[in-house]
């Protein structure tokens, strides 16, 4: 049977972290409903593992409507009832921030702009190629997500800083940071 090769930190027995790598990781994403889910996730993901959010994942999606930010945009209301969803993560800050983040994404739609177009513009439509060997090369942030970062917090994002900002411009493909050896780098 032939080894697949993966980036490092997909290379795991854990198959959902193979699943998230293999089928959506760096894959260029121009839905906006999904860019939302990226966006909240990684924001959710600041400061634990990434498996920790993919286990929590079907938890998210029903506590987020599905990551619809016009049906998100209105939970504050329910915020009491999230910080007691023992099935998501519980953090007052990064609740309120999605929330708040559904309202500037919509307040976008209605001004006839989506978050694709909104985010997609800083790289002209086109991916960034990185060439990196090893996960150890990879960055935390590069000065384009700190551009990004302080455009989207004067825009009304929040919890957008630069670190966040970079992991998830390489979930949504913006950036493709796959391993030169991922037999992904290639396809990407």
């Amino acid at each position: 049977m032939k080894q697949i090769h993966r980036c490092s930190w997909a290379n795991t027995e854990n198959q959902l972290l193979k699943d998230y790598h293999d089928q959506e990781w760096g894959r260029p994403c121009h839905d906006s409903q999904k860019l939302f889910e990226l966006l909240s996730l990684e924001i959710m993901q600041a400061g634990l593992s990434w498996q920790t959010i993919l286990n929590k994942r079907a938890a998210f999606n029903q506590a987020f409507d599905h990551f619809d930010y016009r049906r998100v945009r209105k939970l504050m209301p329910k915020l009491p009832e999230l910080l007691t969803n023992a099935a998501i993560i519980r953090n007052r800050r990064k609740l309120i921030a999605i929330i708040n983040n559904a309202q500037v994404i919509s307040r976008l739609a209605d001004e006839a702009q989506t978050f694709d177009n909104y985010i997609w513009r800083f790289v002209d439509n086109v991916p960034i190629r990185h060439h990196y060997q090893s996960h150890d090369e990879i960055p935390a942030t590069i000065p384009l997500a700190k551009t990004i970062s302080k455009q989207m917090k004067n825009d009304g994002f929040s919890f957008v800083g630069p670190v966040v900002i970079y992991s998830f411009m390489q979930a949504a493909g913006i950036v493709n940071d796959h391993e030169t050896t991922c037999f992904l780098y290639r396809q990407s």
